[in-house]
């Protein structure tokens, strides 16, 4: 299991490791089959809804030090954006277009959803 967070505690405890860290994101990789993890688990179990037992993400983070990180849709669709400007720009996504790999929906019809989305969220905040 990953967690993205902004912000971490100075240690981490056995089961959780960070993987990479940016600027401004650390991405935590959890062993989430280690005892002690599914110990803590148990003891953050809650009542999520009537007949649903769960662990909220806000409790997990809170006891392990960890701000998450929440970026507005905006955000993410910029990232989005970018991301599937870099794949169809790279030499492995171009080989396989050669190889003759013809998905249903490509990437131009994911760049015209998150364009729809992003207007959608602009003339939303204009009103």
């Amino acid at each position: 299991m990953k967690l993205y967070a902004k912000t971490i505690a100075q240690t981490l405890p056995d089961w959780a490791t960070t993987v990479t860290k940016c600027a401004d994101l650390f991405e935590i990789e959890i062993n989430d089959e280690h005892p002690n993890f599914q110990s803590l688990l148990e003891e953050l179990e809650t009542e999520i809804e009537p007949g649903i037992r769960g662990v909220k993400a806000e409790d997990l983070c809170s006891r392990l030090g960890i701000e998450m990180s929440n970026p507005n849709l905006q955000e993410l669709v910029e990232q989005a954006q970018t991301l599937i400007s870099l794949i169809a720009t790279h030499p492995d996504y171009k080989q396989l277009l050669e190889l003759g790999y013809q998905p249903d929906l490509n990437i131009a019809d994911a760049q015209t959803a998150l364009t729809y989305l992003q207007w959608e969220l602009e003339r939303n905040r204009e009103l």
